[in-house]
């Protein structure tokens, strides 16, 4: 494992086609890398990311690098889930590289999203609402609170207006534990995914400069809809020959493999996929 991981760290990227990976077919190739990775992940003793998040976080991810969007010498993906609730540590921030999570911790939705829950989102000023989608992280500025990240929405129609908004990073003081044992939920933004303000600079630092974050929701309009979630992947990180171009013996059944999801130690939903 930690030759692996020395490996993995000092590996150079560039992108592997899909088709050199012989007897299976594109997509069962592309499950089974993205399953290794997140099999690999430390998410130490923090919550567990669920796999269904990571899966649509990372299939963005790779074609967004793919695509020139990213920074190639900064290998971070962030992911808030907002299925979950804001009382819940729902940011994962994630060092592909080291396969570590780096942070894992409160982040607030848009007042107009939602109590506890966020259950609505957009793209249009003054709605105070989240927007779902993929982001990349942009330049820094000084502002009301503090140091905070411009975001550059990449999803039309969901997010891309987002840098004209002013949906950006910042910390605030109602994302604490105080304040959700004080009100069963986190403060909310107008719209901004905000976190503690104790973590606002180091987490700021780690993830500015052309970093993806992505923004959860098992919204069927967006998953359906994204570009970047429904573009077909070409080419996977060189890493993905790192790992079995085939899956595990173990895992078959009836010539199919299943994938549970997992959050915080209790199985969401299964997910089977056929095997060609």
């Amino acid at each position: 494992m930690c030759v692996l991981a020395y490996l993995i760290m000092v590996y150079p990227y560039k992108t592997v086609s899909a088709d050199e990976y012989g007897n299976l077919n594109t997509e069962t190739r592309l499950e089974t890398y993205i399953y290794n990775v997140y099999s690999h992940i430390d998410f130490g003793t923090g919550a567990h990311l669920s796999y269904e998040a990571f899966d649509k976080a990372y299939r963005g991810y790779i074609n967004l690098r793919n695509d020139g969007k990213l920074n190639a010498d900064k290998e971070i993906i962030s992911v808030c889930d907002f299925s979950l609730p804001s009382s819940e540590n729902r940011l994962w921030i994630i060092n592909l590289a080291q396969k570590k999570v780096l942070f894992n911790t409160y982040v607030a939705h848009g007042q107009g999203s939602g109590e506890d829950y966020a259950s609505s989102f957009s793209n249009k000023f003054n709605s105070h609402q989240s927007s779902l989608g993929f982001y990349v992280t942009a330049d820094t500025y000084e502002g009301e609170h503090g140091t905070s990240l411009h975001l550059q929405g990449m999803d039309e129609g969901f997010n891309d207006a987002a840098y004209e908004r002013g949906i950006v990073v910042h910390g605030a003081a109602y994302v604490c534990n105080k304040f959700v044992c004080e009100n069963d939920r986190l403060g909310r933004s107008w719209g901004c995914p905000a976190v503690p303000s104790a973590l606002s600079l180091p987490i700021i630092n780690t993830i500015k400069d052309g970093t993806c974050l992505f923004i959860y929701y098992p919204e069927n309009r967006y998953l359906n809809s994204s570009y970047w979630l429904n573009k077909k992947i070409a080419s996977l990180p060189a890493d993905a020959d790192m790992y079995p171009n085939h899956i595990p013996q173990e895992s078959f059944k009836s010539k199919t493999r299943v994938i549970q999801y997992i959050t915080n130690g209790k199985m969401d939903s299964v997910k089977t996929i056929a095997v060609q």
